[in-house]
């Protein structure tokens, strides 16, 4: 887990504490702690609770660990009892907060509804929904008024579970959820193809429904053709979700088939939500019809009281394929149909300015700036966000970096050196239990003061364990120290290979801080490696192009990882005629698929950057641009280095020359 580079390479972390360790040690193998991982691995529950008592025994400091593998695998045939010894041996801990969400879990399922109302209020992270809705189902059950928050848990439900669905069938059996609610909840769970939770919803709905769902699944385009019916509110609402499934596999066929017959056989909410999701579907695919048929969604929905009751998403990719067909009054009205919370985000926040912008009348106030449009930039503004900084470029005011905040004290840095949980974390780590040391980690640093955070960060950055470092700083909001949030570690060595590519070094530590948070042996789940999280079928296409020596194991160096990857992005940049937002697409989602977004319309960079079908590449990208940006502030590479506006460029469109060479990562 140790890095290569010392911290006077950096130049950028706060000096050291002479009683703190430079970087994360490595753990001496513990024979003690391999037993417990190997038996908990087997699902032995005799070894692991036989290891976990020899850990208690011991003192051993990951003891709570060894003793929550144990108490999980008997969890099922536990008691009470046991459950509090165990609370009572780990007060405070992350551990006996993570083993009381597994409890109130089996308790759920159990139907213990007296030991869960006592045990719940003791819950500190409160974060799995499906323990919510138990715990509202306890209320009910109580005899208390919980409807409201009930509906609101139940409606933000994204996967089926039992909780929920408990909860659900009791708020139905007390006439507190209405069908037309089910409804609303099961054309959600069809919108985004959540089939088990589509199932529960539709057995509130009774027998009938569930099997006329199941042949929606199964063969919309059949359903339609042989089983439709109509004359009911039941057979409207079934062949709703059976246009909702369509238009997932066949945007074109669903388009005509509501202009042919079912826009006028379904009520005017309904066939608003099925041209709604075709538009939603046509955005998706950057189809040039999106815009139309999201203006037939939208007419008709205005005959609904109240608006429409579509998802967030949908209506944010209404507006997406307004931008990018230029239909700015479109994108105004659909915005307008957000709800309050997403309506705050700094997103819609931007397009709103750029599109009141676009409607205001020539010359009509006077002011280069829309005076809504002004104030809604200068609300957003901000050096650390996409839309933060393209909206202090447009107000004409180039974000400055926020002023180093003041340094901290001895007893500060003790303080986070001597914490149990940030202490036992940073065990894990070294011990090779990154997920559950980042998981302990992060539980310690809830209720922590902003200087605390620093404290905590500055230790993860001094072990050099980065991710941890970025993540910790990332928590506040008044004192931002630039020098943990966008660490600059192997920066002789990275930047030497970069300028060797002919590649910008900011982009280069834009990117990594994106895709490994300088993590060395960081490892995604479809196997890329290292710094750059290349694949080693890119790596050995990358080295054979440019006449490098791979082998696999090659990855796992630092020098030849950042090598390679570099090369490969220079080899990406000249593809997309230098694009930054182009290559960072590719190198997310594989290079075909930007060749393909770039297709239609040409438009503004930032509105192509909004299109992107995929929600993990769309932030991604954003968020290498808004890094490379900052690291050309801290690296000094001047003024026009750090405009967001030209490392995106002007506009993206279809790439007029020669069919570009393959890459690999085609799609």
């Amino acid at each position: 887990m140790t890095l290569a580079l010392s911290l006077a390479g950096l130049g950028l972390c706060q000096a050291q504490s002479p009683a703190t360790p430079n970087k994360a040690e490595q753990a001496r193998p513990d024979p003690l702690l391999i037993e417990a991982r190997e038996a908990l691995r087997l699902k032995d529950k005799k070894r692991a609770s036989a290891a976990a008592a020899a850990a208690i025994e011991q003192r051993h400091p990951l003891a709570p660990w060894m003793d929550y593998w144990q108490l999980g695998l008997r969890l099922a045939e536990t008691s009470q009892a046991e459950l509090e010894a165990f609370y009572a041996r780990w007060p405070g801990s992350y551990v006996e907060d993570r083993l009381r969400n597994d409890w109130l879990l089996e308790l759920g399922r159990r139907r213990d509804w007296s030991n869960f109302a006592a045990d719940y209020p003791r819950f500190q992270m409160r974060d799995d929904r499906e323990v919510a809705c138990y715990a509202l189902l306890t209320e009910h059950l109580a005899g208390r008024k919980v409807k409201d928050a009930a509906r609101a848990a139940w409606m933000a439900q994204r996967e089926g579970d039992d909780g929920c669905q408990l909860l659900a069938s009791n708020l139905v059996d007390a006439k507190l959820l209405s069908s037309a609610e089910l409804w609303i909840k099961l054309r959600l769970a069809v919108e985004t193809n959540k089939v088990r939770l589509a199932k529960q919803t539709a057995s509130l709905l009774g027998k009938p429904v569930e099997l006329a769902l199941a042949e929606i699944f199964d063969n919309p385009t059949r359903y339609l053709a042989r089983k439709a019916k109509t004359g009911t509110r039941i057979h409207d609402e079934l062949n709703t979700l059976a246009l909702l499934r369509m238009a997932a596999n066949d945007v074109g066929v669903t388009a005509e088939q509501l202009s042919s017959r079912w826009q006028r056989q379904l009520p005017a909410e309904l066939a608003a939500w099925a041209w709604a999701q075709t538009g939603r579907q046509a955005a998706i695919k950057l189809s040039s019809d999106a815009p139309d048929y999201f203006e037939r969604a939208l007419k008709l929905s205005e005959k609904q009281k109240g608006g429409p009751d579509w998802s967030d998403d949908t209506l944010a990719w209404a507006t997406r394929a307004a931008l990018r067909d230029g239909r700015w009054f479109q994108a105004l009205k659909s915005m307008a149909l957000l709800s309050e919370t997403e309506q705050r985000d700094p997103t819609w926040q931007y397009w709103r300015a750029r599109a009141l912008q676009a409607t205001a009348a020539d010359g009509a106030t006077g002011e280069p700036l829309h005076k809504e449009a002004r104030e809604l930039l200068q609300a957003i503004a901000s050096p650390m966000t996409f839309y933060g900084r393209l909206a202090a470029e447009e107000l004409g005011t180039p974000p400055m970096l926020p002023a180093t905040p003041t340094a901290l004290v001895g007893s500060e840095r003790a303080a986070a050196q001597n914490h149990p949980g940030l202490k036992r974390a940073l065990l894990l780590i070294a011990s090779d239990l990154r997920n559950e040391g980042v998981r302990e980690w992060n539980f310690s640093l809830r209720g922590m003061s902003e200087r605390e955070l620093r404290a905590a960060a500055q230790e993860a950055c001094e072990r050099e364990i980065w991710d941890r470092c970025i993540n910790s700083s990332e928590r506040t909001r008044r004192e931002i120290d630039m020098a943990q949030r966008f660490p600059m570690p192997h920066k002789p060595e990275l930047t030497a290979k970069a300028r060797q590519v002919g590649v910008d070094p900011a982009y280069v530590y834009g990117l990594i801080r994106q895709e490994s948070r300088f993590v060395m042996d960081a490892r995604s789940h479809v196997g890329a490696s290292g710094l750059m999280q290349v694949m080693p079928a890119t790596a050995r296409w990358t080295a054979k192009k440019v006449g490098i020596a791979f082998s696999p194991e090659l990855l796992n160096d630092r020098d030849f990882n950042v090598l390679i990857g570099t090369s490969y992005l220079k080899l990406v940049l000249d593809d997309f005629g230098g694009s930054m937002a182009m290559a960072a697409a590719a190198y997310n989602a594989g290079p075909g698929r930007p060749r393909r977004w770039r297709e239609g319309n040409t438009v503004d960079a930032a509105i192509w950057v909004e299109n992107i079908p995929f929600n993990e590449t769309r932030d991604y990208v954003k968020k290498v641009l808004t890094n490379t940006t900052l690291y050309a502030q801290m690296l000094n590479e001047g003024a026009e280095a750090s405009s967001l506006r030209k490392r995106l460029g002007q506009q993206i469109g279809p790439k007029q020359s020669i069919p570009a060479p393959s890459l690999p990562g085609e799609q």
